[in-house]
């Protein structure tokens, strides 16, 4: 490989003129100024070993919670410590794809088995070996679905706010209409779907449990769907998909999530995973790369890339995307996740995620000024609550007695449970709400 020679103050400007514009600022002008990363605090002149004291100085200002209670997309569940021990191995350390494909057996059979796993969890024919995240999940999952005679997405309110967000900026690129659904009491209204959609309609994009915590009536979603000719994309907590009825099993045409609560640890939002499964009519719609079995001249069992439907493939008019790798890593952490804990153990993980929020949300009920938001709504792990003080106040106060609370969410706060809050985290944390309140 020979040498990376960067490109010369001229090529750029020639680069960004070819685009219309005058300045790197511009070209990141969408970016907000106040995230944008202009230097690195750090003096000039600093070795090595100086420049890592101040990091290590740096990093020992980071606050280890004793315990966590907030989710809202990312999740700190128990991690078996073989998915550590398998996935870092030397021959399994690596973010990217092989490209010399099925030289790499082991890698494909390790895609190939991931599969065969996000299939078997959420009920649908197949697979995808990953993409980025859930977000991109979800808004190649509405690419899937357009087509000349419809072209229009309707999103329940209900979803991640971030996914949302994403979806709406891959279509606004391809001038998609985007129809946002209203919330009602923590959900969505299945006659509010039913309105929205029309013979334009190409999918609607429902998740459940929603960004609120709360179980949606994915059976009159899905049936006002299909009634108006549109296709149905459900999101879903993997996690949950243990004890809960899985997308295939409500009918739904494509099942997306967030795969890092699958053996993945909080990591400053990533590097994660985004699943993605369908019906097998869709199959040859699906982004990225799908491993296949077969046998070589000699009949032995072996894996290959059976579809890559992406630009450098096939005609770019004929790609379905222009994602050309997946999340690797993560896919087969996710894959020695599952494989280790197993049906039954996911889904004890499941109910204790769920006893524990509603064993959570029943003492929090008894706060004066602590009351549901989405009353008589059934949750999974995560539910809003009304908040009679300041909740970022509350939360700043619960910080310094080492405890992460909710997520503060239209003046109120987003509460969260894994496996990993016992009853005396959650009695503690209720303890000490009171003494804030009692200020």
């Amino acid at each position: 490989m020979g040498s990376y020679i960067p490109a010369t103050s001229e090529e750029r400007q020639a680069m960004l003129a070819s685009l219309g514009l005058h300045s790197t600022d511009e070209l990141f002008a969408s970016i907000p100024p106040e995230v944008r990363l202009h230097s690195l605090n750090l003096p000039d002149g600093l070795s090595e070993m100086e420049v890592s004291r101040k990091v290590r100085d740096i990093a020992d200002k980071n606050v280890r919670f004793r315990s966590i209670f907030r989710g809202a997309g990312a999740y700190r569940h128990y991690i078996p410590a073989i998915v550590k021990t398998v996935t870092t191995r030397e021959e399994f350390v690596t973010a990217y794809t092989p490209y010399q494909a099925e030289i790499s057996q082991g890698v494909l059979q390790s895609i190939f088995e991931y599969q065969t796993q996000i299939c078997e969890l959420t009920g649908m024919d197949v697979s995808n070996a990953s993409v980025y995240d859930g977000a991109v999940a979800a808004a190649e999952a509405v690419l899937m679905c357009l087509d000349r005679r419809r072209h229009g997405v309707v999103l329940a309110g209900t979803v991640d706010p971030q996914t949302i967000t994403a979806v709406q900026t891959y279509c606004e690129s391809r001038s998609v209409p985007v129809t946002v659904l209203p919330v009602k009491n923590g959900a969505t209204d299945p006659a509010d779907l039913a309105a929205a959609l029309s013979e334009s309609s190409a999918c609607a994009l429902v998740q459940s449990p929603n960004y609120f915590g709360v179980l949606e009536d994915m059976d009159a979603l899905v049936a006002a769907t299909h009634n108006a000719g549109a296709k149905m994309v459900m999101s879903a907590n993997p996690i949950s998909l243990g004890i809960l009825k899985t997308p295939g099993e409500y009918g739904a045409d494509i099942a997306v999530g967030e795969g890092q609560p699958l053996g993945m640890p909080l990591g400053f939002g990533g590097p994660y995973l985004g699943f993605m499964a369908c019906r097998k009519e869709l199959m040859r719609h699906l982004p990225g790369r799908i491993v296949g079995e077969t046998v070589d001249h000699e009949g032995r069992r072996c894996f290959v890339l059976t579809l890559q439907a992406r630009e450098q493939h096939i005609r770019r008019e004929k790609a379905s995307s222009n994602i050309c790798s997946n999340e690797a890593l993560c896919a087969m952490t996710a894959s020695v996740y599952l494989a280790a804990v197993g049906p039954k153990g996911l889904a004890r993980v499941a109910e204790n995620c769920a006893a524990h929020a509603h064993y959570l949300a029943a003492k929090l009920a008894e706060i004066p000024g602590f009351s549901l938001r989405c009353e008589g709504r059934e949750f999974f792990h995560e539910f809003l609550t009304n908040c009679p003080v300041d909740p970022e106040v509350l939360c700043a106060r619960l910080a310094e007695k080492g405890i992460l609370g909710g997520l503060p969410v239209d003046g109120g706060l987003l509460w969260c449970c894994t496996e990993l809050c016992s009853k005396n985290d959650m009695d503690e944390l209720v303890t000490a709400i009171r003494e804030v309140c009692a200020q």
